[in-house]
């Protein structure tokens, strides 16, 4: 009879740290995958249907990397026309550089699609900004895409082209900040995670510091999971000022940290049974990457999900159900 009520304990538990997360959940109609019957031909332009993404990407780090790594549009291989520009120029660095030109108050979307076949979408800025976006797919052909919006979810063809990607350091992608983990060596974030490192080297303490510090200091915000709206970006500034924030921005500012302290950080975005979620890999030197864990107690690896093991406040329940690497299915990684 105690064996039972302990296993509903748990279930309970779970279940309540899961509803919490309903806000991290992605509406069916908006995770549509592109297929041949949702283009549409116009003349010479072509018009696809683009659904929206709900809100919410040699293995050795970069050598004697003791600053910020920080992406530069250099010009040296610039494609597009009138209305985008695609800098490939630092491909061999493991990212592409795209900007908008067009102006107007339309959305504009980059779709990439990986060596394997993945499709990552985004929202590019009206202002002529340039957006960075990582070819976390490794090594291979990247097709590139710009759209802008007609109605609905139709949008029309501005540009295509494919770059081909010979990585110098498969590292690199996870290591430059990117759309989603945004941040520069002036950030507030980086200069809290060089304190909270101060003295440490060694992957694992910087690791264990920056996971510590996330899960303590911030709290789930519920309110802003009821308003968040489609094609939401974490700033990391502000989530840590505020000191509260909702899945994606726990992932993002953990990630941003990482790499910050020259730790290889994955932001993986997939699913935590039926719920969309965000959480984090990491690599470390002499063993690989890490997936979905943050910390190593002497014997076991937990899962690096700083956002279920903060709002559980680290409950043996919830550590053993995020402990089960088979409770999470990546869709995309940045």
């Amino acid at each position: 009879m105690k064996k039972k009520k302990k296993a509903l304990i748990v279930c309970g538990c779970i279940l309540a740290v899961t509803l919490a997360f309903a806000a991290c959940s992605e509406p069916s109609a908006d995770i549509s995958e592109l297929s041949s019957e949702d283009v549409y031909l116009a003349g010479s332009e072509s018009e696809e249907m683009i659904f929206e993404e709900a809100a919410i990407l040699a293995d050795t780090p970069v050598a004697n990397a003791s600053a910020v790594l920080e992406p530069v549009a250099s010009g040296v291989n610039v494609l597009g026309n009138d209305k985008c520009e695609i800098d490939a120029s630092n491909v061999a660095e493991g990212y592409v550089m795209v900007r908008y030109t067009g102006g107007g108050s339309k959305k504009i979307k980059l779709l990439m699609t990986n060596p394997s076949g993945v499709q990552y979408q985004y929202n590019l800025k009206l202002d002529g900004d340039w957006g960075v976006f990582p070819l976390s797919g490794g090594n291979g052909v990247y097709k590139l895409g710009v759209y802008q919006n007609t109605s609905g979810n139709k949008y029309s063809t501005l540009f295509t082209t494919s770059v081909t990607a010979q990585i110098t350091n498969a590292m690199s992608p996870f290591l430059y900040p990117n759309q989603y983990v945004n941040f520069t060596a002036n950030s507030a974030a980086v200069a809290k995670a060089k304190e909270i490192c101060s003295g440490k080297t060694a992957e694992l303490d910087k690791v264990s510091a920056i996971y510590n510090f996330v899960i303590n200091n911030l709290s789930y915000d519920k309110q802003k999971a009821q308003s968040v709206q489609s094609g939401y970006l974490p700033d990391i500034d502000a989530v840590l000022a505020a000191k509260k924030g909702i899945c994606f921005d726990y992932a993002a500012l953990m990630a941003a940290m990482l790499r910050s302290q020259n730790v290889p950080t994955k932001l993986v975005v997939g699913y935590t049974g039926a719920a969309y979620h965000a959480w984090i890999n990491v690599h470390i030197s002499g063993q690989g990457w890490v997936n979905g864990v943050i910390y190593f107690d002497g014997s076991t690896w937990k899962l690096m999900d700083p956002t279920f093991a903060s709002s559980a406040n680290s409950s043996d329940a919830i550590m053993q159900y995020i402990g089960n690497g088979s409770n999470y299915q990546a869709k995309y990684q940045y």
